[in-house]
């Protein structure tokens, strides 16, 4: 926001997605899309910030100023101003660019996604548990379990008993058995 109101925009002609720049199925980019209109200016702060596929950046880069007829500046890369230079040097240095801080923000998404995936990885390794604690089991669990594995009873009759829905009495019977197994 700072950066926009350093150029002078308005801050009712800012478009703001709260969501992930990975494609461009965005409320706001699609709002933004339909108020644009010919010989309009559009400011993104960073190529990072309208998106992060490469193929995508690029096709929608050239639906912006070729098929709309919008100019694109990207605040922190000058050389993205397709208000200068629309010869064919300065469409080429542009396109370049574009195709770079594409590539660039593509891959850090990738690294992103990895980098989470380690993390969580080396989480687990520690022992850290992810989802909420599970309720303990109720008092009447082993007996009922016991009832249910001789097929005293139903699945649905134990789960009934435990109070609990027939899918988690599975599960946590899973769970009670491997861990006598231990």
């Amino acid at each position: 926001m700072l950066a926009l109101r350093e150029v002078g925009g308005s801050e009712k002609n800012v478009y703001m997605d709260k969501q992930s720049g990975k494609d461009f199925n965005r409320p706001q980019y699609k709002k933004l899309l339909r108020k644009m209109k010919k010989d309009d200016l559009l400011y993104i702060k960073s190529i990072d910030r309208l998106g992060r596929n490469y193929a995508e950046i690029l096709e929608q880069w050239r639906m912006l100023t070729k098929d709309k007829g919008i100019d694109i500046v990207v605040l922190d890369m000058p050389l993205l101003d397709t208000r200068r230079g629309k010869d064919l040097m300065g469409t080429f240095l542009s396109d370049i660019v574009l195709q770079v801080l594409s590539f660039v923000a593509e891959n850090e998404r990738t690294n992103i996604r990895q980098r989470q995936a380690e993390g969580i990885a080396a989480a687990k390794a520690k022992g850290i548990r992810f989802g909420r604690v599970p309720k303990p089991l109720p008092e009447n669990f082993h007996a009922t379990y016991q009832r249910w594995k001789s097929g005293e009873i139903t699945g649905t009759a134990a789960a009934k008993a435990c109070g609990m829905p027939l899918s988690t009495f599975r599960y946590r019977a899973e769970i009670y058995e491997k861990a006598k197994l231990s």
